[in-house]
């Protein structure tokens, strides 16, 4: 982005931006910006403009094997894993130093290749700066144990090793903190990694090369492909020589990934789906569960696994509660994302677009109501109308399963106990909110309900100390927080005996 760079001005329009030519990204594999093996490549057009924003070298097994082999040779040979803490340290925040200084150029490629309004485009890359910020403190931190309590002659010491070569396959709704979660605590541990991005938003994963690069990371240390799932992303999570996985993307994808890593016995991280309640109870602080509601499905167009694609009403304020929600999501903004005040941009796949429909049409066939939205609106782009769906019951689809878009879906419920069966009724178990004035009652369904997050009388903040993941199929392991690190390490005992050998076990 160097010939028409916007970013410098206070302000452009949607014309200013379009008027660029599309972004050029090639793969970086072994500290090189290399094209393709085959001469491939990969074309983006925005989702709120149907207009080409973006062209990649697009990679295949043979690219995906150098850039293994890179990461493995940088693992074994290279000065990485071997790195004091307090060196690994300083290249990480020299990344987060990098990221803010080009806040606007990967705030404006999130937005064209995403679709979400630039407003949240920004605070999504000062998000992710402050994670890489966090796991520098990590990489100064990560230790292991000591016993000295096994008798006098024994000394136990536990060591945490780099796993190795992690293979990081990201998806497309919030593709820059998403690889942010992961990246930086894989570095501060000290391995080598292969990132693959989703293909349809693989800008701001490239402009971040750009930035690792220039901060210092090794050669091979971290490698970036462009391509496609079932070529790529299939060599990463197959191949021998990568040591773990870990991604993030929809429960059924991540099936298949980790029934096809068994083959090597890989670690696995898994961050897949949600179908998150926000259980509303009828002391609430009635105005801030409402905003919360709203914001909860329409932020980021609903696609988002945190998303709060379903609240439980409690019965006597399920009717007035409802009627509000429909209101005041009359009032969210949908449109152009480049355009300031935009709560709601576009969809990001015609593939999504249709998968959220469908789960509307299938939930009016099954009896419930439609009472606002419902449909693609008419316009240039992808966009749907911000939906809500009354009449739903516990065995409906859209009750179950994850529609992944701006489509919010409303039960109801009598007491504490219905409530938590409700919110329990799903294969999933990702996040949760409770509202109550009653610190009681919060406590009392925070602690029974099964998920990784719980809300208390808010919805959707997230701090880099404190843990992400899931319960059932909502994933495995778990993101962030001061333990971030150890889950890409190995445990190591060294058992060491003093003196000489007291225990002869043959006699001398």
């Amino acid at each position: 982005m160097t010939e028409t760079n916007l970013t410098h001005l206070k302000s452009y329009t949607t014309a200013d931006v379009l008027a660029r030519p599309p972004y050029r990204g090639k793969l970086l594999i072994n500290g090189h910006w290399v094209d393709a093996a085959d001469g491939s490549t990969l074309e983006r057009n925005s989702p709120a403009h149907d207009r080409l924003v973006a062209v990649y070298a697009k990679a295949g097994v043979v690219d995906a094997e150098r850039a293994i082999a890179a990461a493995r040779e940088a693992f074994d040979r290279g000065p990485w894993p071997q790195m004091k803490g307090a060196e690994r340290a300083r290249i990480l925040r020299n990344v987060a130093e990098g990221i803010l200084t080009s806040k606007e150029e990967l705030a404006l490629m999130e937005t064209l290749e995403n679709g979400k309004p630039l407003a949240q485009s920004r605070a999504e890359v000062e998000g992710a700066a402050d994670l890489w910020h966090y796991a520098a403190t990590l990489a100064r931190n990560l230790h292991g144990d000591s016993y000295n309590t096994l008798g006098e002659q024994t000394l136990g010491v536990v060591l945490r090793d780099p796993i190795g070569v992690v293979s990081i396959i990201t998806p497309w709704n919030f593709p820059f903190l998403i690889v942010s979660q992961k990246l930086p605590f894989a570095l501060a541990a000290g391995c080598t990694t292969v990132v693959k991005p989703a293909e349809v938003t693989s800008g701001t994963t490239v402009m971040l090369g750009e930035i690792l690069v220039a901060a210092g990371i090794p050669a091979g240390v971290v490698n970036i492909l462009v391509g496609r799932g079932n070529v790529v992303g299939e060599v990463l999570v197959t191949h021998p020589d990568v040591d773990m996985l870990s991604f993030t993307g929809s429960t059924s994808v991540g099936k298949q990934a980790v029934a096809k890593s068994a083959q090597t016995l890989k670690k696995v991280s898994m961050e897949l789906g949600g179908k998150n309640p926000q259980i509303i109870f009828a002391d609430c602080d009635w105005d801030a569960a409402l905003d919360a509601t709203v914001f909860g499905i329409y932020f980021n167009a609903g696609q988002c696994c945190n998303s709060g694609s379903r609240i439980l009403v409690q019965e006597s304020i399920a009717d007035k509660f409802a009627a509000a929600v429909v209101e005041r999501s009359k009032r969210v903004s949908v449109g152009d994302p480049l355009t300031p005040g935009v709560q709601v941009g576009a969809i990001t796949t015609d593939k999504q677009l249709d998968t959220i429909l469908a789960h509307v049409d299938a939930a009016r066939k099954a009896g419930a109501q439609v009472v606002l939205g419902g449909s693609r609106m008419n316009r240039t782009g992808m966009y749907v109308e911000p939906t809500v769906v009354t009449g739903v019951t516990r065995d409906m689809a859209i009750a179950r399963e994850e529609v992944f878009g701006p489509v919010l879906s409303i039960l109801t419920f009598k007491t504490l106990d219905e409530a938590i069966a409700l919110a329990n009724g799903t294969l999933y178990g990702l996040s949760a909110a409770v509202w109550s004035r009653d610190f009681s009652t919060c406590l009392s369904a925070a602690r029974r309900i099964r998920a990784g997050t719980v809300w208390v009388n808010t919805f959707l903040e997230g701090h880099a100390e404190l843990p992400f993941g899931g319960y059932h199929e909502s994933g495995i392991g778990r993101e962030l927080g001061r333990f971030a690190t150890e889950d890409y390490t190995e445990t190591k005992t060294l058992h060491l005996h003093l003196g000489e050998r007291t225990e002869w076990w043959l006699p001398r």
